[in-house]
């Protein structure tokens, strides 16, 4: 379910609230990353049950993950489109 570019947003945690981009794999855990407080450098390790996919957003694609300033404008878009910017 958790495949590499998922959307997601987090319902737990510190980052409650966050929108967050997939970008890996850690046993059951997901990485996530935002562009800003998390680095594609050193993404979080975050448990499936607390994050929820944002609906009706296509997984991003390579060249949004290509550096952490195209994921953060990414991510800015899908938050427009969602309706709420922060």
């Amino acid at each position: 379910m958790w495949e590499i570019g998922t959307v997601a947003v987090s319902t737990a945690g510190r980052d409650k609230g966050y929108l967050l981009c997939v970008v890996g794999r850690d046993g059951k855990a997901v990485l996530v990353c935002d562009g800003k407080e998390r680095r594609l450098e050193r993404p979080k390790r975050k448990n499936p049950r607390h994050i929820t996919p944002l609906e009706g957003q296509a997984p991003f694609g390579p060249e949004q993950l290509r550096g952490n300033k195209a994921l953060r404008r990414a991510l800015n878009s899908a938050r427009e489109a969602r309706g709420k910017v922060d």
